[in-house]
């Protein structure tokens, strides 16, 4: 009740109430603006960290996180665009419920199941993220080598028949943390003679680069002019309570599959929204009309999308790995306030935590305020000159670059990433498995190097400590579940043709 005190005291301020809802506008505006993305809107507002308080940081960036990605649900609906790759699958009942004149009620249902799935993981954050973070001071270095294999590799789970390239990417950004200083022998690797990377790279700048700056590079290559809604009816309206409590159980799985793969490391919620929706096709009373405007479609896509956001937190505050690209850039927040995730952060910061939470329960209010209040303005809003938008994000990038080390070669690393990212996405290479591995990196060599002294080099002893072979063990299933799943697909093929 303490900690509860003191967090309602220390976020209840002027500043951080302001900086919530500045967030909160931010996140659903750049949400509804298709190219954007939550990424790139927290980037977007990167440099105003450094001037503000723990508290207003904390409610700015958290409020950006939880609503943008419902800000994309509004341009799916209304134009037929998701403004995020989560709001993917919005489109497919969205867009058709529109075109039937019944666009304010497709963003009613689109708004209610994003607050109902972003309550139900925040719910499951409080409960999950203490005990973890307790659980984890367990963790020897063995534990926590063979958990960061497991979060690099959790996106052979939902990779589509791209694991390879998703574990390729969580490779690349292992390596990249390997530039520079070595922090045990003191040697400069991977510098190849340049004195620009001879210390090290910044996480920050790369991230700006393959997110902000691949978009802004992918979208000058394939411009096109933003058209207005072409629906009728635009606007908020309730389902009938009657309609809302025939859904009860599509609600409750969407927000439990959004959550539980939230909590995978590397996965995200655009995997969420898909394994959602395919699950509601198949079991749902109504799946005849899915992709005809039926509502049980809006819930699987934005109930499991949101409720992701609270599920990637776990791993986040409890032992400080990210669950995506987004938790990536909090972690970055939390790292210029001075906040060590983990058990640091329950044991001597309780209060910072359980504002947090706070933070998180009203962004998600303050976003059903803004879906039933402000659907007529975002209509207008998405026919905003494209160039305008674009120069706004690669100007906020480059001084989000800058600012982070006060360094000029940041800026060159950053514009190098970005066509690197650009590259990527032309060859359907998954960006947010780099981002992961190098804010990893460290710490996995780290852990890895410590392990290995303790158990004077020998890696058997080493993945003997319980936890650790445990968690090496879910990696294995992991890995090999895509591949035995196509194996035993193949096989009624093969009995067919016989």
């Amino acid at each position: 009740m303490e900690s509860i005190a003191n967090a309602i005291a220390q976020f209840s301020s002027f500043d951080v109430l302001v900086a919530l809802i500045i967030g909160c506008l931010w996140g659903t505006l750049a949400g509804a603006l298709p190219g954007m993305g939550t990424v790139a809107a927290l980037i977007v507002a990167l440099p105003f960290a450094f001037s503000m308080t723990t508290e207003a940081s904390m409610a700015l960036f958290l409020g950006i996180y939880v609503t943008s990605v419902y800000g994309g649900s509004v341009s799916a609906i209304l134009i037929n665009t998701p403004g995020t790759p989560q709001s993917a699958a919005t489109v497919l009942d969205g867009y058709p419920m529109a075109k039937a004149g019944k666009a304010d009620l497709a963003i009613g249902w689109a708004t209610l199941s994003s607050f109902i799935g972003g309550v139900f993981s925040l719910i499951v954050l409080i409960i999950a993220a203490p005990a973890l973070a307790r659980v984890s001071v367990a963790f020897g270095p063995a534990a926590i080598f063979a958990l960061i294999l497991f979060a690099l590799t959790c996106i052979a789970w939902v990779s589509r028949g791209s694991a390879a390239k998703g574990l390729m990417g969580g490779m690349i950004g292992l390596w990249l943390t390997t530039i520079g200083p070595d922090d045990l022998t003191g040697y400069t690797r991977f510098d190849f003679g340049l004195n620009a990377l001879a210390g090290g790279l910044s996480l920050i700048p790369v991230l700006i680069g393959l997110f902000a700056l691949s978009e802004v590079f992918y979208r000058g290559a394939y411009y096109f002019a933003a058209k207005p809604p072409d629906v009728v009816n635009v606007g908020f309206r309730m389902p009938s309570f009657p309609d809302i409590r025939l859904r009860i159980p599509q609600f409750l799985q969407s927000s439990v599959i959004g959550t539980f793969i939230g909590i995978l490391p590397g996965t995200g919620a655009t995997a969420a929204t898909f394994v959602s929706y395919s699950e509601l096709r198949r079991m749902s009373p109504r799946k005849e009309n899915f992709g005809k405007g039926e509502p049980d479609g809006l819930i699987a896509s934005e109930a499991s999308n949101n409720a992701v956001t609270g599920g990637a937190l776990i791993p986040t505050l409890a032992l400080g790995i990210p669950g995506d690209g987004g938790t990536v850039v909090l972690l970055g927040v939390l790292t210029i306030q001075g906040v060590v995730p983990g058990f640091d952060l329950i044991n001597n910061n309780p209060q910072i935590l359980t504002g947090a939470f706070l933070v998180i329960l009203v962004a998600n209010f303050v976003m059903f305020g803004l879906g039933a209040a402000g659907a007529r303005l975002f209509a207008r809003i998405l026919s905003v000159s494209e160039p305008l938008l674009m120069g706004m994000i690669l100007l906020f990038s480059l001084v989000g670059a800058f600012v982070v080390r006060g360094n000029p070669v940041d800026i060159s690393v950053a514009v190098v990433a970005g066509i690197a990212g650009l590259i990527l996405r032309f060859a359907k290479y998954p960006i947010a498995p780099i981002v992961i591995g190098m804010a990893l990196g460290a710490t996995f060599e780290g852990k890895l190097r410590q392990g290995m002294i303790s158990a004077q080099g020998d890696f058997l002893e080493f993945i003997m400590d319980p936890i650790a072979l445990f968690i090496l063990a879910l990696t294995a299933v992991v890995v090999l579940a895509p591949f035995v799943s196509q194996r035993l697909k193949k096989q009624p093929d093969q009995t067919t043709e016989q």
